[in-house]
């Protein structure tokens, strides 16, 4: 009688959830066709770099999916720990790019550890308070630590300066904390504090250029030509695309170069200017079955580890793509957050595909049956 593994693929790769790989192969396939045509029917200069990165991290991804649990667990506060190095060495050796110290140059290839952190943050906690006694986490024990941990790398990003990314570093390692079980009503006290804060933070903390992002989020007729330009040509591409959109290679806005940086940030315009409100609708439904299914993982995990990681990585991805949706579509203020496998950008792919091998392997144990 034949027994798994007999036949002619390996029962290692068969057991991988494929229905999944599928729909990431999907949106990354997809992403390439939005790079081709942004940049006017060219494979170069962004696709071909993309689809190289997208097809390496896919393989890193499933490389991961044999990793066991224990050792990202194990790891996960000492690689934190080095991130928050790399962090401080941004602000001494970074390179300097639109204004932003964000980047590290290492052999050709640009580095920027705030990206990775956004994952690290949600493992660093999920060990914390897997090393934490249940019976703990509604003190003040289980709170000023892991207030800590999101505090450092937060401010670290956020000197850079990019508010964006390091709001999103803040808001996974919230997402776990309350996942963990923090009392409600220290994120109800929070978000009072925050709100009473705001005003002052605006006026006092933001750069020139964030308090004015932020005005013409509240008022985007205030400077069309001027701050303004980048959101106003995303409404109107994505308004020109309709809902069937003006067709593949059609799109005006982004070949005339009227929507800038419609290879990056903002790629969704760029994409439903050509395949209109259906484009739109295609790639948030892969994106939501694809974070349901790693909500699903959570659920399934068998360690509290797991399950805090798994879920706090589904939100991360959620966070990634609703905050840029929201962005492009004038619904937040523009904060340079891209879109996983459609924007143009090496890190922010190698970003996502971790999350998405950190899932696996999260799913592979829990559908590993123990010896007992």
């Amino acid at each position: 009688m034949a027994r798994p593994g007999d036949g002619i693929v390996p029962s290692q790769v068969a057991q991988l959830p494929w229905k999944v790989l599928f729909l990431v192969l999907a949106i990354g396939g997809f992403g390439l066709v939005v790079l081709y045509s942004a940049a006017g029917g060219s494979i170069r200069p962004w696709a071909i770099n993309q689809g190289t990165r997208f097809l390496l991290f896919f393989a890193v991804a499933i490389a991961m999916s044999r990793v066991p649990v224990r050792i990202w667990s194990q790891g996960a506060l000492p690689v934190y720990g080095l991130l928050v190095i790399a962090l401080l060495g941004v602000e001494l050796l970074g390179k300097v790019a639109g204004g932003s110290q964000r980047w590290i140059s290492l052999g050709g290839f640009q580095f920027q550890p705030s990206e990775l952190m956004k994952p690290m943050i949600v493992l660093a906690l999920a060990r914390f308070y897997e090393m934490l006694p249940a019976s703990e986490t509604r003190k003040f024990v289980a709170i000023w630590p892991a207030c800590v941990l999101i505090g450092v790398p937060a401010l670290l990003v956020i000197m850079q300066p990019d508010l964006g990314t390091g709001l999103m570093i803040t808001g996974c390692g919230v997402m776990v904390m309350f996942l963990a079980g923090v009392p409600l009503r220290l994120f109800i006290a929070g978000a009072l504090a925050l709100a009473i804060a705001a005003p002052l933070a605006f006026n006092f903390a933001l750069h020139d250029y964030q308090r004015n992002r932020v005005l013409i989020f509240l008022d985007p007729e205030r400077d069309k030509l001027g701050t303004g330009y980048h959101i106003t040509q995303s409404k109107i591409a994505i308004g020109s695309g309709g809902i069937f959109g003006k067709g593949f290679l059609k799109g005006t806005q982004s070949h005339l170069d009227y929507l800038p940086e419609g290879q990056t940030d903002f790629a969704l315009a760029t994409m439903m200017e050509e395949w209109g409100l259906v484009g739109g609708v295609f790639l948030i439904i892969a994106f939501g079955l694809l974070i349901a299914w790693g909500i699903g993982v959570g659920m399934r995990a068998k360690t509290r580890f797991g399950r805090l990681t798994a879920a706090g990585l589904s939100g991360t991805m959620f966070l990634y793509c609703s905050i840029n949706m929201a962005m492009v579509i004038g619904l937040a203020p523009v904060v340079g957050v891209p879109l996983p496998l459609i924007s143009f950008g090496g890190t922010a792919v190698m970003t996502f595909m971790l999350c998405l091998g950190l899932l696996l392997s999260i799913d592979r144990d829990a559908r590993t049956k123990t010896r007992w």
